[in-house]
C-alpha cells in the first residue's frame, strides 16, 4: 500500500526554510556566500530545493547551533581545511565567551549584593569597599573609582579605594576635602592661572593629601594595597583590555576644567612630588 501523502520532489524556499528553521533571507544569504549551492529555478523563475540541498541546509543550521562561523562552515564543505583547527578554534572561542559570561555573572551578583552602582565595578574594588556601611560613599566617589577603572584597571582602582575608605571613616577629613572641592571649583575662568589663590589653594590641597597618606597607613590600609598586588591573578587581568593609558584618556574623558584650576592641580602635583622626595 502507497502511503496517502506523497513527498514533494522539490519544495519553494519558504517550505525549504521553514524545514530547516530559518528564514528565506538566510538562505539566499547562504547562496551569496557560496556556502549553499543555488538550485536551479523552475518555469516560474523561483528556486527549487531538493533532497541534496536540504541535506546541506540542516547541515549548515546544525554547524550554526554549534557556534561554527561561516567562513568556517565553507572550508568544512570545501575540505579544504582539516575539521580538528576550526573544532580547536571554535573551542576556544567558546572558552572566552564562557569567561565573558562568568565575569557579567560575577558583576551582577555584586550589584545584587551590593545594591548601588558600586556593584557593577570590579571585585578587586567592591571587595575593599564592603565593610562601608550602606551611604558612606558618596555618588561622586563611586564615579571617581568607576573612572579610574577604565583608564587604570581593576588594580588602580582598588588601591584609589583607600582614599575613600579613610573619607567616610574620618569626618574632619571629609571636611576639609569638601572645602577644598569647593575652593577649587570657584577657580572659573574668570580667575587666571597666575593668581595667588591658585598656589595658596595648591599648598592647601597638598597638605591634605599628606594628611590623608599619613591616615592611610596609620589604618593599615597600605599594607592591604600591597597585597593587592598579591591577588591580582589571571582571572582578574582579563579585565585589563577595556582599558586604556592615561594620556589617551586625558584626551578623552572631559572635565571642563579651567586654565586656573588646571594649573592648580599641576602645583599640587609638583608639591607632593617634592615632599615625597624629601621624605625619601
Amino acid at each position: 500500500m502507497y502511503p496517502s501523502i506523497t513527498p514533494p520532489r522539490q519544495v519553494k524556499i519558504g517550505d525549504a526554510a521553514t524545514f530547516a528553521g530559518t528564514t528565506p533571507r538566510a538562505i539566499r544569504h547562504y547562496h551569496e556566500i557560496g556556502l549553499l549551492p543555488e538550485p536551479e529555478r523552475g518555469g516560474d523563475g523561483r528556486r527549487r530545493y531538493g533532497y541534496d540541498d536540504m541535506i546541506r541546509l540542516l547541515w549548515i543550521r546544525k554547524m550554526a547551533e554549534a557556534g561554527i562561523g561561516l567562513d568556517d562552515m565553507r572550508a568544512a564543505f570545501d575540505e579544504a581545511r582539516d575539521i580538528e583547527e576550526i573544532l580547536s578554534r571554535l573551542e576556544e572561542a567558546l572558552a572566552a565567551q564562557e569567561a565573558a559570561i562568568k565575569r557579567r555573572r560575577a558583576a551582577v551578583q555584586r550589584l545584587q549584593a551590593v545594591g548601588s552602582p558600586l556593584g557593577l565595578l570590579s571585585e578587586l574594588v567592591t571587595d575593599r569597599l564592603s565593610h562601608l556601611p550602606p551611604g558612606a560613599l558618596r555618588p561622586s566617589d563611586v564615579e571617581a573609582l568607576l573612572v579610574t577603572e577604565r583608564i587604570f584597571g581593576p588594580l588602580g582602582a582598588a588601591i584609589q579605594a583607600s582614599v575613600f575608605i579613610v573619607l567616610a571613616t574620618h569626618p574632619d577629613l571629609r571636611a576639609e576635602q569638601d572645602c577644598l572641592d569647593a575652593a577649587e571649583a570657584a577657580l572659573d575662568d574668570g580667575v587666571e592661572p597666575d593668581d595667588p589663590r591658585v598656589e595658596e589653594l595648591a599648598v592647601q590641597r597638598c597638605t591634605q593629601q599628606l594628611a590623608l597618606e599619613q591616615a592611610i597607613e596609620a589604618a593599615g590600609l597600605d599594607t592591604a594595597e600591597e597585597k593587592l598586588f598579591e591577588i591580582y591573578d589571571a582571572d582578574l587581568k582579563g579585565e585589563e583590555d577595556t582599558q586604556m593609558s592615561a594620556s589617551t584618556a586625558t584626551t578623552k574623558m572631559p572635565y571642563d576644567f579651567s586654565p586656573a584650576r588646571m594649573r592648580c592641580m599641576e602645583l599640587t602635583a609638583q608639591l607632593l612630588a617634592d615632599a615625597h622626595s624629601a621624605d625619601s
